[in-house]
């Protein structure tokens, strides 16, 4: 993707900021919208049965994120999207971004690639994940895949997102901190 082509999806977008812990995106909203991380960080979290947030990912700077239940599957997002600090984003509606992509060969692949593969291959890696490394081989993969954004989000969200309690994300911390000494 070329900047001429991204110069054509931003000068069709707004800009908006958000402070910490601004919904972006409400659960059970329809809102058919895509935003691109300009500044800051967004989590995406469920409340469990028990009444308790579970974060499921996490977008940072050149990120995009979207309610894919809504555009995917015409459903109500599942997900809350919350600002984990001040973020601003570039946001646009998806039937335009549909509409200037369709019109141009670069952006239409691009938007196939996003939505198609990326989106795929994301959920396919999270779910391989689990089945095939242990909890501390997860915790390392999200540092490595995660540099600029690990010590900038709560160990609660990293925990909820490799599948593990923040007590175990504590234990795994202090196992390879001492296998380095």
């Amino acid at each position: 993707m070329n900047l001429k082509n991204l110069y054509k999806l931003f000068r069709n977008s707004k800009i908006k900021s958000f402070d910490k812990e601004d919904a972006i995106i409400a659960a059970n909203s329809k809102e058919k919208n895509v935003f691109f991380i300009r500044k800051g960080i967004v989590r995406s979290y469920i409340i469990n049965e028990k009444g308790e947030e579970v974060t499921f990912q996490v977008y940072a700077e050149t990120n995009i994120f979207t309610n894919v239940h809504s555009i995917l599957f015409n459903e109500p997002s599942k997900f809350t999207y919350e600002a984990i600090e001040a973020t601003k984003v570039y946001v646009i509606d998806y039937d335009l971004f549909l509409e200037i992509t369709s019109k141009n060969p670069n952006l239409l692949e691009w938007n196939r690639t996003y939505f198609g593969k990326r989106i795929i291959k994301r959920a396919f890696q999270r779910s391989e994940s689990f089945v095939f490394l242990s909890p501390e081989e997860r915790y390392k993969k999200f540092v490595i895949d995660n540099p600029n954004i690990v010590n900038r989000i709560p160990d609660m969200y990293i925990a909820n997102i490799i599948g593990i309690t923040p007590v175990s994300l504590s234990r795994i911390r202090s196992r390879i901190v001492s296998k380095k000494d």
